[in-house]
């Protein structure tokens, strides 16, 4: 069975430089940062920036280039690089719900800049939340955390979101849902693998092989 954890917009920074970069600017100006913040301060008022988050904690064997799960396995080489020297894991899935995905539709008919950038806070807010629950469940819980992977990412199949599905029941927990494509349902949601122990690096992109990636840093 899942745990849920959540959090308002008020629990994690915001990142300019992070908006801007999801949103394809390469530099901020004063134009920039207003339209950012008329954007986050409507976002945040009508309440569609919080965050929920479902997840559960495996016992794991790494190998090396498969790790086992308790009821599945998930091959990878860079998953296992990332997962080595651990025992367990936090298996996680998270969102911020179906009101983000609607003011962007409402935005790209009637101002399409203005929508680019909901898109950007979208992208920077799940990001910070997520990084927020993993700061807090380092605390709590007195672990390291390894940096988190997810499925699509470098060479863990997107396949595996069937997989990781199938462990959290996300559309029970948190109203997440898997199409035929394997794409999320709201948008602004991400599944991933995070170890309990380990190296606590910081999340890059030199294991991910999708190098001409707008959101590559």
């Amino acid at each position: 069975m899942s745990e849920i954890f959540r959090a308002e917009f008020k629990d994690a920074p915001v990142n300019y430089n992070e908006i801007a970069r999801y949103a394809g600017a390469k530099t901020i100006d004063s134009e920039l940062k207003n339209l950012i913040d008329a954007c986050l301060n409507e976002a945040n008022n009508i309440g569609v920036l919080n965050f929920t988050l479902c997840f559960v904690k495996e016992n794991i064997e790494v190998g090396e280039d498969t790790t086992n799960f308790a009821g599945f396995s998930l091959k990878s080489k860079n998953l296992a690089k990332v997962l080595n020297g651990t025992k367990e894991a936090v298996v996680f899935a998270c969102t911020l719900g179906v009101g983000i995905d609607k003011l962007i539709r409402k935005y790209a008919e009637i101002q399409p800049s203005k929508a680019l950038v909901l898109q950007g806070i979208g992208a920077e807010r799940i990001e910070s939340f997520i990084d927020y629950f993993c700061e807090r469940y380092k605390k709590e819980n007195g672990v390291s955390l390894t940096m988190r992977y997810s499925p699509g990412f470098g060479d863990l199949s997107l396949e595996n979101q069937k997989k990781v599905f199938a462990l959290l029941n996300p559309p029970k927990y948190i109203g997440v849902t898997l199409n035929d494509s394997l794409l999320m349902s709201p948008s602004k949601s991400v599944t991933g693998i995070i170890g309990i122990g380990g190296c606590d690096k910081k999340e890059d992109c030199t294991n991910c092989n999708l190098e001409n990636c707008e959101y590559r840093k």
